[in-house]
């Protein structure tokens, strides 16, 4: 498994082959790293998570319990995921939007598919959206995008170990373990396209009717969790039990927006003092950057490793119910 092995400036997390800085507003003049502040707090969430995920799957090596591989390949499946979100893979125009906070000028963003870009313009013209809930409309667009990117990369792998797996000339037990693993990848796509057929309707209705105001939950994400989570072989109890949960996570992730929006304030309010030359004034500036910087780190890896929690559990329940 590939190490993470340089500092990712801001961050404060390793990726190979990238350069070093070592204080979070030095950002501002890296010449190839170009994230805002709240991506980068972004950044080091996904990071933070890769990093906990390869000690976790050390272990089970160690131990002998990843023969076949398949949770080394999930690894780096995620890497590449990440490399590519944060415009990390060498491709020029592949970076991902972040999908948690809308700045000014998201207009200058593509969605990637024709028929995102018609229900988005006709939501936008459509008068039926105030500012507020069309940034918000926004967001579950670029998510949308993002899971529909997230399956490519997973649908990709998928055919390259088809096509190793064709080219054997002779079976043997590990050809079958490969099988297996296969199976899993594709229930894991069918768990995946489904989840993106079911935004698209979703992004469909609210596009052409307005947003329900009796909706249960407003986040993206908290939409495809519960909307999940009906089609999993939960009992009613448990599904009770999942909406407070959610409910909960909402929350999380609404504060994880408020300190995303100041974040951003003072990155800006940063740079301006930066320009002025003012010492006491830039310390002062400096050190409510990086409080702010590291809260949202802080809130970033608990909302992403709850999503994580959350989706695993959906994933066990949507496997029983193929059994």
């Amino acid at each position: 498994m590939q190490q993470l092995n340089r500092m990712v400036p801001g961050t404060g997390m390793c990726v190979r082959a990238l350069g070093c800085v070592s204080e979070p507003w030095e950002m501002f003049t890296c010449p190839w790293l170009h994230l805002s502040a709240v991506k980068l707090a972004e950044l080091h969430s996904d990071l933070k998570i890769q990093e906990k995920d390869e000690l976790s799957w050390k272990k089970l090596k160690a131990e002998g319990l990843d023969e076949d591989g398949e949770k080394e390949a999930k690894l780096r499946r995620n890497l590449n995921v990440i490399m590519t979100k944060y415009g990390m893979n060498g491709k020029k125009d592949s970076q991902l939007v972040d999908t948690n906070y809308i700045k000014d000028g998201t207009e200058s963003d593509t969605l990637d598919d024709p028929r995102l870009e018609k229900l988005w313009s006709k939501a936008k013209t459509s008068g039926k959206f105030s500012d507020e809930e069309l940034d918000k409309l926004w967001r579950e667009f670029k998510h949308h995008k993002e899971k529909i990117h997230e399956y490519n990369i997973l649908l990709e792998t998928v055919s390259r170990t088809e096509d190793i797996h064709k080219n054997v000339i002779n079976p043997s037990e590990e050809n079958l373990v490969k099988e297996e693993i296969l199976h899993n990848k594709h229930r894991e796509l069918k768990e995946k396209l489904r989840s993106i057929n079911q935004g698209f309707e979703r992004l469909r209705k609210v596009s052409h009717q307005g947003y329900d105001t009796t909706s249960e939950f407003e986040e993206p994400r908290v939409i495809d969790l519960w909307d999940m989570a009906k089609s999993a072989n939960f009992t009613e109890k448990e599904l009770e039990s999942f909406r407070e949960e959610l409910k909960h996570f909402e929350a999380k992730i609404e504060k994880h927006h408020h300190y995303q929006k100041q974040l951003e304030i003072s990155h800006q309010k940063l740079k301006h003092v930066e320009e002025t030359g003012d010492k006491d004034h830039l310390n002062r500036n400096k050190e409510k950057y990086a409080m702010l910087q590291e809260k949202t780190k802080e809130l970033g890896y608990k909302v992403k490793k709850h999503l994580q929690d959350l989706s695993s559990r959906i994933s066990q329940g949507l496997q029983h119910n193929e059994l």
